[in-house]
């Protein structure tokens, strides 16, 4: 919001937003109230890959009480449990946010985003325009099956472990540990930094 709005308008049927709203709508707009730090991971193997990843980081940016804080860069990946050469290979990132939102609804707007890129759930494992997986919560720890936090197999997917590293060197897993300790015990075959490619950390 600008000044302009607390100095009343040519229109005689506006009434004139009082300071101190403008003063609290700009601050809302900028910082979270007692937020919790998040992280997810994003890929994507078809279509437009990186396009759909920044799409991604945009809409949850837009995303009310959520403020992306960091972008991991990008990685290209074998797909996990399928066979070699079936699809084709994935875009990865983690993204680092801070949120009023609880669990359950970060995972909703994750669940959103992913739609709204086509996403279809057809076949575990199958090839995906997007996903948008939630990899750790503040310290949450639980095996509720609608949401296990942290994600149950992200210590040992060297696509979630490397790129959020490369933002977070001292990161710790929930339950798990360092995730630089963890990285070490994975396999980064089929992992590759793509140097070339930037996703963008939304303004």
């Amino acid at each position: 919001m600008t000044a302009s709005f607390t100095d009343g308008h040519s229109d005689p049927t506006v009434q004139p937003v009082p300071a101190s709203v403008v003063e609290k709508v700009d601050a809302a707009d900028t910082t979270l109230h007692n937020p919790k730090r998040a992280v997810i991971s994003l890929g994507s193997n078809l279509g437009n890959r990186l396009e759909t990843l920044q799409g991604a980081i945009d809409a949850l940016e837009d995303t009310p009480g959520v403020r992306i804080k960091a972008v991991s860069p990008v990685y290209e990946t074998e797909p996990w449990g399928v066979e070699p050469g079936s699809q084709p290979s994935y875009f990865n990132a983690v993204v680092v946010l801070k949120t009023t939102l609880p669990p359950s609804s970060l995972l909703e707007r994750a669940h959103a985003v992913e739609e709204a890129f086509n996403r279809v759930r057809d076949q575990r494992w199958g090839p995906r325009t997007l996903d948008v997986d939630i990899v750790a919560y503040a310290d949450v720890l639980t095996d509720d099956p609608h949401l296990t936090l942290p994600h149950p197999r992200a210590h040992e997917r060297a696509f979630v472990l490397a790129p959020w590293h490369d933002v977070e060197p001292e990161a710790q897993l929930p339950g798990r540990g360092a995730v630089a300790a963890l990285l070490d015990t994975v396999t980064r075959d089929g992992v590759e930094p793509r140097k070339d490619l930037e996703l963008r950390l939304p303004e």
